[in-house]
């Protein structure tokens, strides 16, 4: 058995051709967790080889609009897709507060389309979603469990996003870490300590020193590539999967800035500035 990180969106709330919102897909045999839905999750999902309606569970970090808005795309491609017409209502976990607010609503609009195609097509049930709400502790705890497959979720410091969480997986070939959105901090410090494969949403400040101040807010929530490879090294992480690219790089050149920068703060594992659909494998 051989567990698969693949990252299905790169992206930020910035339009980008070549990068979908931002988005993960941990797959280990029959089991596909797919972590945050953001723009255009199902095509890279089929990218990957994944129909819509296998998939096990839906993982939320929080609930800005760039992780979220593929979110009714998901849940509606998993049901009409679903030849079986037996599949159970798609689990979404995530934490309380706004968050399951978003996803209790995701559905509301689309009562005319969703009737059409019921009963054209004969089917007694329309889309639904299983909400599996959580508290937001102060540590890691569990959230979703399937086997030996066991989800965590900790705190995050995205402020004034509240309840903004990462998630911790572990499974029989290792364990994987998102980080979501967040600034470096101690929390993603106990979140990531330990895992084999960190997936980090990583911000260029130094690409954002000309701009105005009034711009400069969106440093007050994200993290640094700098501060982060410095985290990455002092906690020995084996592989770093930078994601969430601010700014997306669009030349060689500027590739090789988030490299520089992480190398440059002492981080000596496997690197990845990562495309959509790159991957990593354990086991």
């Amino acid at each position: 058995m051989k567990t698969e990180v693949i990252i299905t969106g790169t992206g930020c709330p910035i339009p980008d051709g070549n990068r979908a919102g931002p988005g993960a897909l941990i797959r280990r045999g029959d089991l596909l967790l797919q972590f945050d839905t953001g723009r255009s999750t199902v095509q890279r999902l089929a990218g990957a080889n994944v129909w819509v309606p296998e998939l096990s569970a839906v993982f939320l970090t929080h609930y800005h609009s760039d992780h979220v808005s593929g979110l009714a795309d998901v849940v509606l491609t998993y049901w009409n897709m679903d030849r079986t017409y037996e599949r159970p209502p798609l689990p979404v976990v995530a934490p309380i507060g706004s968050t399951t607010e978003f996803v209790a609503g995701i559905l509301d609009g689309w009562d005319d389309d969703i009737e059409v195609r019921r009963t054209h097509a004969h089917r007694e049930n329309g889309p639904a979603v299983d909400l599996i709400p959580f508290e937001v502790g102060e540590k890691p705890e569990e959230v979703w469990r399937s086997g030996d497959v066991v989800v965590s979720a900790a705190p995050v410091r995205h402020e004034p996003v509240l309840d903004a969480v990462g998630f911790r997986i572990e499974t029989p070939e290792g364990s994987i870490a998102i980080t979501g959105d967040t600034r470096v901090c101690d929390e993603v410090a106990t979140l990531i300590e330990g895992a084999d494969v960190v997936v980090y949403e990583a911000m260029r400040y130094a690409a954002f020193d000309a701009l105005p101040p009034w711009r400069g807010y969106v440093k007050e929530y994200h993290a640094d590539t700098i501060e982060l490879g410095a985290q990455c090294a002092e906690l020995g992480v084996p592989t770093l999967v930078l994601t969430h690219l601010i700014p997306a790089p669009t030349t060689p050149e500027e590739r090789q800035a988030f490299f520089d920068d992480v190398r440059g703060a002492g981080y000596e594992g496997e690197l990845i500035v990562a495309d959509d659909l790159d991957s990593v494998t354990l086991g």
